[in-house]
């Protein structure tokens, strides 16, 4: 009965949408205010629809419910129960399910709570937000219907995947998805905007807070499938440019941009159709890594393995969306002359050389991740564009990003000084030069490179306090007027001091552990020794532990160093129902750097394979992360980045000044 409620809803919501797609936006153009106001009742609705559909489907998996075909396939009754939850989205009909309930989420936000919007370009948002749905949740009924029968029953699961059943992947595909469809509140805006043919301040202002918070959550899910990547694969990395992994940076880099080119229209009244632009092509690559994990046009241990023909589906939603957009937008675009006049040398001039570098970066990504897969496509044969291609294409367009994004906030609006701008950077200049003058004396005939990333991280984080410094004039004014600075500062400068310095933080320690980690590999009986920056492990050797859904192979190695020892505890996992084996890396940090150790395979004479490295700086990578989401949360209690933040004065009370 619960899937057959779950399925009804599934059905309601996607008359809901047709409903929000349809009527709002006639509305809009014929001026039928009782039309419009259609779109906020049935957003709301739609969202609690398909929250009543999660639900179900969540409650079919907590029982076991083997009547479902999704359950069975994903699911196991002796699965510990955080995975019986988490395998309701670790596959592909239950993530779409959360997919399209966040997409209900974003429209549901703008109805409660986007009551200062103009009532027309509330119904154009929500109307566009509405057909999103339409083709989203005809997807899902047409093709991936998640409660679906099976008849007869069987008498247990097959198991989720087992490299999904793990804390890290978790959590990694909400937070990925909610930016993923976050970005979609942004197309809406843009498309909306198109129709409407105006862009101002406000409409920027309006479209900011939706696109920072589609930042956060696509930053805080990358960070999680790295780090889930780090320890969980055992081949001791973080990121390989896995077509996947290219699919999330992407969108991410253009969202990057569109967050700072919405600060250029917003106080400067200029590039309108750039900004409407990058809104489209953020989402269309968002639609992209949609397709890409969907589609069965790649093998990676993080696509679903499924029917093509679903992804044929999802190719013509991207063709909808993305080419429909592009073409409103050849067509509108040009009626959207920009204000604001402004100097190369001047903060919207830097903006705009933050927004080059990222959207080359972006190109570049897609050129190496799709290149391959067209040239098989047309019978040009295999070829593999792995780390080494990017690494040097993506590279050298960092460089110049990261320096401009320490030199770009020191620039005054309209007119700036670079000259001057240098000048208030002496200091973090000179910390970079003495810590890069160090670092090549330390690693006197190491890779240059490696210096020149170093330097790079600091520049970010010494730039970025920088700019705190001057905007609050320390030690140019008494400590206590500066601190009176510092506090009454709006909340979007604490967010970019936090995420600027977060992202040098994140470069130091990718740097740290991609160029100077050690890498030691043996083939060790029990009581032997190797030794590792600095570090005896001895190997005592290997015990079988007995997990819930598991066999495991645990070795145990005590690690030495300088008196104090501590315990390494590697697993090969087996899984019996899914015919799978998965490697449990031990991990033992200082938050300077991790000793890495994962268990390989076991030799005839009962030796075992160690692989052991030891990374620098490594947890600096997710410790920056989490400093950049920080801010980008920071930013968005900004009062003047909420919807409706004007304040309205009771009766009676004295007026206040405006902020």
């Amino acid at each position: 009965m619960i899937p057959e409620l779950g399925h009804f809803a599934l059905i309601l919501a996607f008359v809901l949408a047709l409903v929000q797609g349809t009527l709002p936006l006639v509305g809009a153009a014929r001026g039928e205010a009782r039309w419009m106001a259609v779109a906020n009742p049935a957003a709301v609705g739609q969202f609690g629809l398909l929250l009543l559909a999660f639900l179900a489907l969540m409650y079919a998996f907590v029982v076991s419910d083997f009547t479902v075909s999704n359950v069975v396939q994903n699911s196991h009754s002796a699965k510990p129960m955080l995975y019986k939850i988490t395998g309701v989205w670790g596959n592909h009909e239950g993530s779409m399910v959360l997919w399209v309930l966040i997409l209900a989420l974003f429209g549901a936000m703008v109805a409660l709570f986007g009551r200062n919007l103009p009532p027309t370009l509330k119904a154009r948002v929500l109307g566009i937000q509405g057909l999103i749905g339409v083709g989203f949740l005809l997807f899902i009924l047409a093709t991936s219907n998640p409660f679906l029968r099976v008849d007869p029953p069987p008498l247990d699961g097959t198991d989720l995947n087992p490299l999904l059943q793990d804390p890290g992947l978790a959590f990694h595909p909400p937070f990925l998805y909610f930016g993923y469809v976050g970005f979609s509140m942004a197309f809406s805006f843009a498309i909306a905007a198109l129709i409407e043919g105006r862009v101002d301040a406000a409409w920027a202002r309006w479209v900011r807070p939706w696109t920072l918070a589609a930042w956060c959550g696509l930053t805080l899910g990358i960070a999680l499938g790295s780090w889930w990547a780090y320890y969980e694969l055992g081949w001791g990395g973080w990121w390989f440019w896995d077509p996947v992994e290219n699919a999330s940076l992407m969108p991410w880099l253009t969202g990057t941009a569109l967050l700072h080119s919405a600060i250029v229209v917003e106080k400067r009244d200029t590039l309108k159709s750039w900004t409407i632009l990058l809104a489209i092509v953020t989402f269309g690559l968002s639609l992209l890594g949609t397709f890409l994990v969907r589609s069965g046009v790649l093998t990676s241990v993080h696509a679903f393995a499924v029917d093509p023909e679903r992804g044929i589906f999802i190719l013509v939603l991207l063709i909808l969306a993305l080419g429909g957009g592009l073409a409103l937008y050849a067509i509108r675009a040009p009626r959207l002359q920009g204000g604001g006049l402004f100097a190369p040398i001047s903060r919207e001039g830097g903006l705009i050389v933050n927004n080059l570098l990222l959207v080359t970066a972006t190109l570049t990504v897609l050129v190496g991740t799709l290149y391959p897969l067209l040239l098989d496509a047309v019978g040009g044969g295999l070829v593999s564009v792995g780390p080494p291609f990017f690494n040097a294409v993506f590279i050298p367009l960092a460089v110049p990003l990261v320096a401009a994004m320490g030199i770009g906030p020191m620039l005054a609006w309209k007119r700036g000084d670079l000259r001057a701008a240098l000048g208030r950077l002496w200091f973090a200049a000179v910390v970079v030069i003495v810590v890069a003058l160090g670092a090549v004396w330390f690693w006197a005939g190491g890779p240059v490179l490696a210096v020149l990333g170093v330097a790079m991280g600091l520049w970010l984080v010494a730039s970025a306090l920088t700019e705190m410094a001057e905007r609050i004039r320390l030690f140019r004014i008494p400590l206590v007027a500066s601190w009176q600075r510092f506090t009454g500062l709006p909340r979007s400068a604490y967010g970019l001091t936090l995420a600027h310095a977060g992202l040098g933080i994140a470069i130091l320690g990718m740097v740290g552990t991609s160029v100077f980690r050690a890498e030691v590999i043996e083939i060790m009986a029990p009581g032997e020794q190797i030794e590792i920056a600095g570090y005896v492990l001895t190997f005592d050797g290997v015990r079988d532990v007995q997990g819930p859904n598991y066999i495991s192979n645990q070795g145990r190695l005590v690690a030495e160093s300088d008196g104090n020892q501590f315990v390494l505890t590697p697993e090969k996992r087996w899984y019996p129902i899914a015919q799978m084996a998965t490697t449990e890396a031990a991990i033992a940090t200082t938050w300077l750097a991790d000793i890495y150790v994962a268990l390989g395979e076991p030799r005839d004479d009962g030796r075992w394979v160690i692989r052991a490295w030891h990374h620098p700086l490594v947890p600096w990578i997710w410790v920056g992360s989490v400093i950049m989401v920080l801010g980008g949360f920071v930013s968005l209690t900004d009062r003047r980045l909420r919807v409706g933040a004007p304040r309205r004065a009771r009766i009676g009370a004295s007026v206040q000044p405006a902020e």
